[in-house]
């Protein structure tokens, strides 16, 4: 049997699924995006009436990521140092990933999860970044 963790203080989902499950001594998150909590405000995101990009920062979305699991982990009792797998989904790989990949070993310097880089169309909100990942929670 798993457990279904809503964490309080990370963005809502955009549909209907947990942030997590917890599953023996591990923890499966939901794709996490980097929508502000409250506000679903994408940093480093500003379009106009038409879904246009007036302003686009891929490094705050890709900060704002890793914080957004940092809080999921933290709320399921695990921690950023407990990731053993994390996937990402980039919407486009060739304009991000090199920046993904220098914020990536910022975040990562000591703890150093196995890592899948995905190129993918599109995702469900107009953000360029999602991850996908796997913690123990001991």
């Amino acid at each position: 049997m798993s457990e279904k963790i809503f964490a309080e203080n990370a963005p809502k989902p955009v549909g209907l699924y947990p942030h997590a499950r917890k599953a023996g001594g591990l923890l499966f998150l939901s794709g996490i995006g980097p929508r502000k909590a409250g506000t679903d405000e994408i940093p480093g995101l500003k379009l106009d009436k038409y879904g246009n990009f007036l302003e686009f920062d891929f490094e705050a979305q890709c900060r704002s990521v890793f914080d957004n699991v940092k809080l999921v982990l933290e709320e399921c009792g695990s921690s950023w140092d407990k990731l053993v797998d994390v996937t990402v989904f980039l919407v486009d790989m060739k304009r991000d990933f090199q920046t993904y990949n220098r914020v990536y070993a910022e975040y990562f310097k000591d703890n150093q999860p196995c890592r899948t880089t995905c190129a993918i169309n599109a995702l469900p909100t107009p953000i360029a970044i999602e991850l996908k990942c796997i913690a123990t929670a001991e």
